[in-house]
């Protein structure tokens, strides 16, 4: 079964005095990609943080956000006493007859009135945090198994339609091979010329031959049934997958060069189209 690396989960948790909300988006990348974005207060748990995203999310674009949302009266501010009442009394100095009121509004605002003491983590709270974190991995995870469901549907469709229109194409081949033979004797008769119909017939063959595409077909049907086997496979991967489509385009294009034939060329256009759908897709499977 396949996932997808698009996905999306979210998780909240609600402590007594803080609001905890995880959120993880994540998008196709060649590797993992890991952007992480919370208070600076827990940016040394950041490297065990990413160890435990990249256990679940092995490719991806991944964005990771944890917003804490204080619902208490806790705060890690506070006022800087001395230095606001030297602010007021220098300005009392400048300001004799001001208000207590108005020297103290301006005090506030001036450099270090405010101090912001360093939260120490609590290690119970963490073990919160990292509940909600794995919440959210689990959200991630099954968003991108339905999405894997979704893009199976449509590999399944896109093989068969290709698989349909090989078929079709084949099914021109004696009209082509008839079609070659009228238009070299049309050409040897505008020549005027005798020829020997054994060394007609062998010189055909060969030209025929040239064009064959037997073993295209043969090679592109093996290679559509591995696409469906690796897809139902248990090790499926968007890279193997990805090389398959590969060796399906170089039979199809092979095809198109040996067709020598307008209808067959206009299928081969559609297999061609098909298949730079399943590409488009292939590169968002995990």
């Amino acid at each position: 079964m396949i996932q997808s690396m698009t996905g999306f989960g979210k998780a909240t948790l609600q402590l007594p005095t803080k609001k905890i909300t995880v959120e993880i988006k994540s998008l196709n990348s060649k590797g993992l990609d890991l952007n992480t974005r919370m208070p600076s207060v827990y940016r040394e748990m950041e490297l065990g943080l990413r160890n435990q995203i990249s256990q679940q999310l092995e490719r991806g674009k991944v964005d990771f956000s944890l917003y804490i949302e204080v619902t208490g009266e806790e705060t890690s501010t506070k006022v800087n006493a001395p230095i606001v009442k030297a602010y007021i009394a220098q300005m009392r100095d400048i300001l004799p007859d001001a208000d207590n009121t108005e020297l103290m509004k301006m005090a506030v605002r001036m450099p270090d009135a405010l101090k912001t003491e360093r939260d120490e983590i609590d290690e119970n709270e963490w073990k919160h945090i990292q509940m909600v974190i794995n919440e959210a991995l689990v959200a991630i995870n099954q968003f991108r198994k339905d999405e894997g469901l979704s893009l199976e549907t449509e590999f399944n469709t896109r093989i068969n339609n290709i698989r349909s229109l090989m078929n079709e194409a084949v099914s021109y081949d004696a009209e082509r091979v008839d079609t070659v033979k009228n238009r070299l004797r049309t050409a040897l008769e505008e020549l005027k010329t005798n020829v020997d119909e054994n060394r007609f017939e062998q010189e055909l063959i060969f030209y025929l031959e040239k064009y064959d595409i037997t073993e295209e077909k043969v090679r592109l049907g093996n290679h559509l049934d591995y696409f469906i086997e690796t897809l139902n496979g248990k090790e499926a991967n968007g890279r193997k997958l990805g090389f398959i489509t590969q060796e399906m385009g170089r039979e199809i294009n092979t095809m198109g060069s040996k067709s020598n034939h307008t209808e067959m060329q206009k299928l081969v256009v559609q297999m061609k189209d098909e298949l730079e759908k399943i590409k488009e897709q292939v590169l968002n499977v995990l």
